[in-house]
């Protein structure tokens, strides 16, 4: 078995982990004074995480020289959508309890509920095309579609500063985080781009 073959079904449940500490916490309970927005802030602040480690590979693998890093990328866009579907699933359930009607008023009128639901809006196109036959039907526009994550990762970095109430260092490194990674991509187009010249 290749190493690859070995390595993903474990980095699946490492992926996984997040979701089963806090179901242990929920049954121990261990989820502290108010369950449903620890819940809440668990499965946004893991959709976050995962977002930058996704947005990780590409730079690790072009410093490392390491490939087979590319291959477990799919996995981790997807597991960046799960955890968004679940934090959005904690919002309607224990914040709202299914209201549809506050639901869309909330949207409407609070911005960084309005940002978070336009980003996960934005997230859908990526989660449906992250396939090998998407990416040979639609060829050259695939790439141009997943350029999609660089404005989804800085909505979803303002969505967390906008929900932090206090202590905002969290926010803050995962803006740090953000920031070098997006420069380190505009570094590589400019040289690609003067090589060319």
């Amino acid at each position: 078995m290749s190493v690859h073959k070995m390595l993903k079904p474990v980095v699946f449940i490492f992926c996984l982990l997040p979701l089963m500490m806090i179901m242990w916490q929920a049954f121990t309970n261990g989820l502290g004074a108010n369950p449903a927005e620890t819940i809440l802030d668990a499965m946004g602040n893991w959709a976050v995480y995962f977002l930058l480690i996704t947005l990780t590979v590409t730079p690790l693998r072009r410093l490392t020289g390491w490939g087979g890093i590319v291959r477990l990328r799919r996995m981790f866009g997807l597991f960046v959508f799960f955890y968004a579907s679940l934090h959005l699933l904690s919002y309607i359930w224990f914040d709202q309890y299914f209201d549809w009607h506050e639901i869309v008023n909330d949207i409407i009128k609070r911005p960084f509920i309005s940002l978070g639901f336009m980003t996960f809006v934005l997230l859908i196109p990526l989660m449906l095309t992250s396939n090998k036959a998407m990416i040979i039907r639609l060829k050259a526009n695939w790439k141009r579609l997943h350029q999609l994550v660089y404005p989804i990762a800085i909505m979803a970095t303002v969505h967390f500063f906008l929900m932090t109430r206090a202590d905002f260092q969290q926010p803050v490194i995962i803006a740090l985080i953000l920031s070098v990674l997006l420069m380190y991509r505009l570094v590589v187009y400019f040289q690609k781009k003067a090589a060319r010249l």
